[in-house]
């Protein structure tokens, strides 16, 4: 299901929860929405209000966890390929056939994962599969190479360390969406906030500014729901992480 899909979704079990509310406030005697009733209804209320409002912003963070760690992962993918590029560079023509293949796996690797759709149930091994592959060819290219002198030896061991480094950075791209969020715990809040609302509705007085208050607070709960699943789905969608570390990297890579 999209995101939007489940924002709607969402809002309009919300809604419902609230008119159940309002009807139930109107259709039941009136010792049952006052008083020690009522006093009871506020207090459950209070209670979901915290409860809601502490998962919810507990989800709001560790979306936004994903999102930001992932900026950070790009960032210091690109670095570690630049490492490993100027460090192939120094050991000499010998390694050229590698920055070569370097350049072209970071621009397919950039189509790749930009171009694909997070939100499909194989990106996240698809992803993983990648970069596994492409540690392995770097280690087995790197082995290839046979140092003639100190300079390249020392060249091929910083080479070795970049590579070593860039491939953890990539895995650790991929570990890291891998069930970002939990939806169980999302479907449990939006219980809560169903019955949150009710109570809401049983507290008031049924109106139109009561159905527009309702209307108003369902529309903000999709809409911070939307806002986890959007920031959870770091490669498409609203809030998108930019390849612009890897693809300057990529523009230096090519003037030399």
């Amino acid at each position: 299901m999209s995101s939007e899909k489940l924002a709607f979704a969402i809002a309009i079990a919300v809604f419902a929860g609230g008119s159940i509310g309002l009807i139930l406030q109107r259709v039941l005697p009136e010792r049952h929405t006052t008083g020690g009733p009522r006093d009871m209804i506020g207090a459950v209320v209070g209670l979901l209000t915290l409860l809601s409002a502490l998962v919810l912003g507990l989800l709001i963070w560790t979306a936004y966890g994903v999102y930001a760690g992932q900026n950070t992962a790009i960032q210091t993918l690109a670095a570690r390929v630049l490492q490993f590029d100027l460090a192939l560079a120094d050991y000499g023509p010998d390694a050229n056939p590698i920055r070569l293949a370097l350049r072209d796996g970071v621009g397919k690797s950039i189509d790749e994962i930009w171009s694909a759709d997070d939100t499909d149930a194989n990106f996240v091994a698809n992803n993983f599969a990648a970069a596994l592959r492409n540690l392995r060819l770097r280690e087995a290219a790197l082995n290839a190479l046979h140092p003639t002198n100190v300079a390249q030896t020392q060249a091929l061991a910083e080479a070795k360390a970049a590579g070593d480094a860039m491939g953890q950075a990539r895995l650790q791209m991929s570990f890291a969406l891998s069930a970002p969020i939990s939806y169980p715990l999302v479907l449990t809040v939006v219980v809560w906030t169903f019955f949150l609302f009710l109570g809401y509705g049983l507290m008031s007085k049924g109106s139109v500014t009561a159905v527009l208050g309702v209307l108003t607070g369902a529309a903000a709960i999709a809409s911070a729901f939307y806002l986890i699943i959007e920031l959870s789905s770091p490669y498409s969608g609203l809030f998108q992480t930019s390849p612009a570390p890897l693809e300057q990297v990529l523009a230096v890579m090519g003037k030399e």
